[in-house]
């Protein structure tokens, strides 16, 4: 009984403790606006594909056609690695970064956004969640998250996480006072493939050259990469 008084006690100094830091951090941020979910085009087991509205303007030509084929093309072109800090950096690079998606998850998501980039605005973009069971099925599953969005002639696309463990419940199964948030956003290098189609705008932000890319006949099929 005593052991379970200080187990509850502990998770609540753990929970005041997040909630100080969470509060300090807000405040430092200034209350930083964030995007936020404005309806889910689909969702399942598999993958979430949800309309997110910008909360600064934005000049995207959305609504926009590309076909599921399309969109599968480009995403067999992204490959990604995790951003290290030095000294790590000089060994991660030795590492060969690895595909976003399997062509199993680009199957699987490709249609979703093609339908969802038909029905976004010009302030509006689609964001995605490809989901696997975590190490732990009860508790995480492993999710590879992020948004696109397209201003022509450019594709962007931004990755929050990259096979991270994410809690399926909100608060902890033994105490539900104790809550359990995802983790933070991941830091990630993007890479595309022709390079020569991975481009910097007009703004400085990196995005591939869509347009030229479908015309090239590079997108191919699967067992591209």
């Amino acid at each position: 009984m005593r052991k379970q008084i200080i187990g509850i006690a502990w998770r609540r100094a753990t929970l005041l403790a997040f909630a100080l830091a969470w509060t300090t951090e807000l405040t430092m941020t200034g209350c930083a606006r964030l995007p936020y979910t404005t309806r889910t085009v689909h969702e399942d087991e598999r993958v979430v594909v949800s309309v997110h509205q910008e909360v600064e303007p934005r000049a995207y030509t959305h609504p926009i056609q590309l076909s599921g084929a399309d969109i599968a093309g480009v995403l067999r072109g992204f490959s990604i690695r995790e951003q290290q800090r030095l000294p790590l950096r000089w060994f991660a690079e030795e590492v060969p970064p690895k595909p976003l998606l399997r062509e199993d998850e680009i199957q699987t998501l490709a249609p979703y956004l093609s339908e969802t980039f038909q029905q976004l605005g010009t302030n509006q973009r689609a964001h995605f969640e490809v989901r696997s069971p975590g190490y732990n099925p009860r508790y995480r599953r492993d999710v590879v998250a992020g948004w696109v969005a397209v201003r022509e002639p450019y594709l962007y696309l931004t990755v929050e996480y990259f096979h991270s463990q994410i809690p399926t419940q909100q608060s902890d199964a033994y105490d539900y006072n104790y809550p359990t948030p995802p983790p933070k956003p991941g830091n990630y290098i993007l890479y595309f493939e022709p390079g020569r189609f991975w481009v910097t705008d007009d703004k400085g932000a990196r995005a591939v050259e869509v347009r030229g890319f479908l015309k090239s006949g590079e997108a191919g099929g699967p067992g591209r990469q």
